[in-house]
């Protein structure tokens, strides 16, 4: 056998060791420690990307302006998450923590994030729980804000992700409160901040 032909079966090998190895990482075993109550978005292998202790990255996070009626960018450092869609958790689930004052979510409280899926395309599905629909204030500027704090921040600092969808407990809803079409995924949309 030749030189090349073994670099190339080794190669190969390799990749299949390791593609078998983030596929073992990726689709965690089902345990009997795993509780009835939690929700089955919780098992998801969206949900399942590894976060480095202590390793964090920096990202644009965004609030409302003082007049309320624009967003406003504020850098925060974040955990980092290994791939993609990891990361993205980690930044979806920084955007939505309550903050102190004088900062201002655009995000209802008691919102959650329970599950985010990124395609190939780059399309990014965030499903986040009831509060963000059902306790929202309602008004088109406060609607757009909040829509666009999550579009934003995921376009914004993850390049490979082109647009996002809301999802609101797992399901397409047509608007959070009469104003924002969410039927489909909305691509970055900065005019909303200054």
């Amino acid at each position: 056998m030749s030189l090349g032909r073994a670099l190339v079966i080794a190669a190969v090998l390799s990749v299949g060791v390791a593609l078998i190895g983030v596929l073992a990482i990726t689709y965690p075993r089902p345990t009997a420690a795993r509780s009835k109550a939690a929700p089955a978005a919780a098992a998801t292998p969206a949900q399942a990307g590894p976060v480095a202790p202590g390793r964090k990255i920096k990202a644009r996070l965004f609030y409302v302006s003082d007049d309320g009626e624009r967003l406003v960018g504020v850098e925060r450092d974040i955990a980092f998450g290994d791939g993609v869609t990891a990361q993205a958790r980690e930044i979806v689930n920084a955007q939505i923590v309550p903050v102190a004052a004088p900062l201002v979510s655009a995000i209802p409280d008691g919102t959650a994030l329970r599950a985010l899926f990124v395609t190939e395309r780059g399309e990014a599905y965030v499903d986040l729980s009831r509060p963000f629909a059902g306790s929202h204030w309602g008004g088109t500027t406060s609607e757009l804000l909040s829509v666009y704090t999550i579009v934003d921040v995921l376009t914004e600092n993850l390049p490979a992700i082109t647009s996002v969808q809301v999802l609101v407990e797992g399901k397409e809803v047509d608007t959070l409160a009469g104003h924002v079409d969410l039927r489909r995924p909305l691509a970055k949309n900065m005019a909303w901040v200054q």
